[in-house]
């Protein structure tokens, strides 16, 4: 995930707002939740690649084939093969992949090919109007946490964040995905241990930092990618929310500085329930010492006193939660489960 290059091109969104070609809908336009409508098997689902190019163009099987086995049929964006240096075409393609598909009434979900870089890039230019005219899933994480922002601060629509098309389709997630897609259960996300003789369960394990149990819209994603469009008009309202990220290749001193920027922002004052997923290749490197990551959490999170826990199973790992981002939760910081309290779908 070249999160630098990322932070660098959010300096070309300043430029790119005067050139705007969609007006903004009002709050009052979603002040309700808005719900994409529900799958079937047999329906077209839209490849995009809305963040950085895939070198390998087995990346491209492995996704359209991934999903013919869900049960799908595929459409290729337009430009999704494209390249720009690091990205998958210019802003101007990627954006209009993306705004096609939620225009075309025969697609009726949207899938990253993967993430990367660049999102952030195309959040003037897409059509949340149209959007909100039809709504329909949308999965991804990591860069993708860009996306799922900017939709649910303008139109309020639940998104899903959740493996890549051309990601990891293991067991854990094919019926995860059967369960929420399909059977429309209201799910509750709980870590699996792997079978091992070990006296104790070390693997995905949770750790309680404040006990409790909290209700709220669940939002976030990566936590690079979230702070990094912190005070645009793609930034959520968190108010009584229930805050989830994780992040990859992070040291604890930029995790820690990330942290400060969600305090700084007002973020962490407003939420009503933490979750942290896994931090993957965070450890402290050398020089003149590091906090640990589980110090910065503790820094910031118990004195807000709301329950709160990590080592949830989200994050750049093979087996992950799809998550509805905007969807009402219930979280218990005890047990380390959140439970939907609602259908995710117009029925």
């Amino acid at each position: 995930m070249q999160k630098r290059d990322f932070l660098k091109s959010l300096g070309l969104m300043a430029s790119s707002a005067a050139a705007l070609s969609f007006t903004f809908p009002g709050k009052e336009e979603f002040a309700k939740t808005l719900k994409p409508q529900a799958l079937k098997k047999g329906d077209a689902v839209g490849l995009v690649s809305p963040s950085s190019a895939s070198a390998d163009r087995m990346q491209f099987t492995f996704a359209k084939e991934a999903l013919e086995a869900l049960g799908f049929r595929v459409k290729m964006g337009a430009n999704a093969q494209n390249r720009r240096g690091h990205l998958a075409g210019t802003d101007q393609e990627r954006a209009g992949d993306l705004n096609d598909m939620f225009a075309d009434p025969e697609v009726k979900a949207i899938v990253s090919i993967r993430g990367g870089s660049g999102a952030a890039r195309i959040l003037p230019l897409i059509d949340y109007k149209q959007i909100s005219k039809n709504p329909k899933p949308l999965l991804g994480y990591s860069d993708i946490t860009a996306l799922h922002c900017a939709i649910q601060a303008q139109t309020g629509m639940i998104t899903f964040h959740g493996p890549m098309g051309s990601g990891s389709w293991n067991s854990f997630n094919v019926e995860q995905f059967q369960k929420l897609f399909f059977d429309h259960e209201r799910v509750t996300y709980e870590n699996i241990h792997p079978e091992s003789d070990d006296l104790v369960v070390k693997s995905n394990r949770i750790q309680t930092l404040t006990s409790g149990m909290a209700e709220g819209k669940i939002l976030g994603g990566n936590l690079t990618v979230l702070t990094a469009i912190s005070g645009s008009p793609y930034y959520p309202d968190f108010k009584d929310a229930i805050l989830f990220i994780e992040d990859v290749g992070e040291d604890p001193y930029r995790m820690d500085r990330m942290m400060s920027t969600l305090k700084l922002n007002g973020t962490l004052d407003q939420i009503k329930g933490f979750i942290f997923g896994q931090c993957s290749d965070c450890e402290p490197g050398g020089g003149y010492g590091s906090l640990t990551l589980d110090q910065v959490l503790d820094d910031y999170i118990l004195p807000l006193g709301i329950p709160a826990y990590s080592g949830a199973m989200i994050g750049h790992i093979s087996k992950q939660f799809i998550i509805p981002v905007g969807a009402k939760v219930k979280m218990d910081a005890d047990a380390g489960t959140f439970t939907l309290m609602e259908s995710v779908f117009e029925s």
